[in-house]
């Protein structure tokens, strides 16, 4: 994407100054470069991953255990004639061979939610157990939460935070259809969230979301360096809040849907003296480790325990996850 308007460029240049203070950057170049082309040092076989940006997401789905048990819901797709396959690194990850998976009656009565499949590994990474009480900071549409909600058994305390009024109704109306039984809903800005003590916290954070155009064409011609630098001083509050509110040795989990560094590594690496990083392995799901190097700087080399998720290694869409443990 290039700037014609001078004005911009200065604008951009006058953005820089500002966020001096969290981050330097050498090169001014990469403000103004196409914004695929500047990831290209950092994601293999780059060629590959620019063209299956312009594929179809396939249509994926998670199975609701809420309400029925995995057999069973396969028995049903097979006596109505649903190709599906089952994902390779999930057992309740389905790949859906239909033209509206939303009409699916299945889908209706909540025994199969449609979820991206990347979307399905920030709450297998929290790994909450039931009885525990997990907070769920940026919840809205509420795919995750309620992942959450079926990996507790509906046992325990589920927060799920959402401060946009609008946003809620999508939460709610998901959380009943998949028959959450466990979770509260409240609306407070992530950033301020009241100081109570979580098992968990999930910071799925408000993004770029460069990780979602296979669902169409569209996201990255509006992304930029300068819209990542944007949204990052909100990422980084509420990263830090999730800390606050997690208990010693407590589990927090930072994701997103876009490939920026500016908005996974270098948030991350902010909270690095108050927690630390675990390694990240899920068996079957291809990942590359979070980078240590970026426009000439070097990060914290624990870095590499996070993990990024790109649309060519699994036919996926794209996805950033970093799993925290409170000092």
């Amino acid at each position: 994407m290039l700037f014609e308007k001078d004005s911009e460029r200065k604008s951009l240049k006058a953005h820089m100054q500002l966020n001096n203070n969290l981050f330097h950057f050498k090169d001014s170049s990469y403000f103004f470069m196409d914004p695929l082309q500047r990831y290209r040092e950092i994601i293999p076989n780059f060629d590959q991953f620019q063209r299956v940006q312009s594929l179809p997401l396939p249509v994926t789905a998670r199975i609701n255990t809420l309400k029925m048990d995995e057999p069973r819901l396969l028995e049903r797709l097979d006596e109505e004639g649903v190709s599906y396959k089952t994902f390779r690194w999930y057992p309740l990850g389905l790949k859906l061979d239909v033209e509206s998976p939303g009409k699916l009656l299945e889908n209706l009565l909540g025994y199969i939610h449609i979820q991206e499949e990347l979307s399905m590994v920030p709450p297998l990474v929290l790994g909450p157990r039931p009885g525990e009480r997990v907070l769920d900071l940026c919840a809205s549409p509420g795919s995750k939460t309620c992942q959450i909600s079926q990996m507790m058994e509906n046992k325990g305390l589920v927060i799920a935070n959402e401060p946009s009024l609008a946003r809620v109704t999508p939460l709610r109306s998901n959380c009943e259809r998949l028959g959450v039984m466990n979770v509260a809903i409240t609306r407070y800005d992530g950033r301020n969230f009241p100081n109570v003590p979580f098992d968990r916290i999930l910071v799925d954070a408000p993004c770029s979301s460069e990780g979602r155009e296979r669902k169409g064409p569209g996201v990255m011609a509006r992304s930029s360096c300068k819209r990542s630098l944007d949204l990052q001083a909100l990422q980084i509050d509420l990263l830090k809040n999730a800390l606050r509110l997690a208990r010693s040795g407590g589990v927090v989990v930072y994701s997103t849907c876009t490939y920026a560094p500016e908005e996974n590594e270098l948030v991350v690496e902010s909270v690095l003296d108050r927690a630390r990083l675990e390694k990240i392995s899920i068996p079957g799901l291809k990942d590359c480790p979070g980078i240590t190097d970026w426009n000439g700087e070097h990060l914290n080399d624990d870095l590499q325990l996070s993990s990024r998720y790109y649309p060519h290694l699994n036919n996926t869409g794209g996805f950033y996850v970093a799993k925290l443990v409170k000092n």
